[in-house]
């Protein structure tokens, strides 16, 4: 990589830390970039992938007063979320390179609308929860949430972009819980999964390992970042910036 190139990869990584920590759908920072450094899309992803673990790792740490009492329910989820995350790392490498080329436009196209339509999602959730007199949900999530973060998880070990507002839709519509704690829930699930399938990727995959050192150092200060000022910015304007990158990433994509 050049200078510039070093400079732009950091830059993103820290943007993807920074997201990731408040919503999730950072690697849509972060891989568009790699694309443009020239980096194979499978490379990309599982560089991406090993680097963004130290700013989930830190987001988690950030969050760590909102982590209090629900050990028993990260243990929980997280044990459904580990077996995923390794079945979409397998995936990832099982299929041939022009399906992930093939696939993964169409994956971050979801992903965009997931991003979109997340205020509605909340806005349904405070709705049923009106209506239900603040009982709406199983107190565990049930069958169904375990289910739906076992395919989420599988998502996010293939390819991880809006892995994070995934987890919080599901979550948010299964639990009776404040949000932010469920937040926090959602970034050391997504520490869990990104890092069960860099560790699979360390023995089977190719690295590009100064996208890695540079996407850990940023993603690592992003996530500090979003703890304390994240909150304090307009989800609109975030969700904005996801959607643009987003789209120049499906063009990347479209145009290799």
């Amino acid at each position: 990589m050049s200078v510039w190139e070093m400079l732009a990869v950091f830059a993103a990584g820290v943007g993807a830390g920074t997201i990731n920590t408040i919503v999730g759908s950072g690697t849509l920072i972060t891989f568009p970039v790699l694309l443009a450094t020239g980096l194979p899309p499978v490379t990309a992803n599982v560089s991406n992938t090993l680097g963004l673990v130290p700013g989930s790792v830190s987001g988690a740490i950030g969050y760590r007063r909102e982590l209090k009492g629900q050990r028993s329910r990260i243990l929980r989820l997280g044990s459904v979320s580990l077996v995923g995350g390794l079945a979409g790392a397998a995936l990832l490498l099982a299929l041939p390179s022009d399906s992930f080329d093939t696939i993964v436009p169409v994956l971050i196209g979801l992903a965009l609308v997931l991003v979109v339509l997340q205020p509605r999602l909340a806005a349904a959730l405070r709705r049923r929860q009106e209506a239900a007199g603040g009982d709406a949900g199983h107190p565990d999530g049930g069958p169904a949430l375990l289910g739906g973060m076992l395919f989420s998880s599988a998502y996010g070990g293939y390819f991880g972009a809006a892995q994070g507002v995934l987890y919080l839709a599901l979550m948010g519509l299964l639990l009776r819980d404040d949000m932010q704690r469920i937040n926090a829930v959602k970034n050391v699930i997504a520490a869990l999964v990104n890092g069960i399938a860099a560790v699979f990727f360390l023995f089977v995959a190719e690295f590009d390992w100064t996208a890695v050192l540079l996407i850990a150092v940023g993603s690592t200060i992003g996530g500090q970042i979003g703890t304390k000022v994240g909150r304090r910015l307009s989800p609109t304007v975030l969700r904005g910036v996801i959607v643009t990158v987003g789209l120049v990433a499906i063009v990347q994509l479209l145009v290799r």
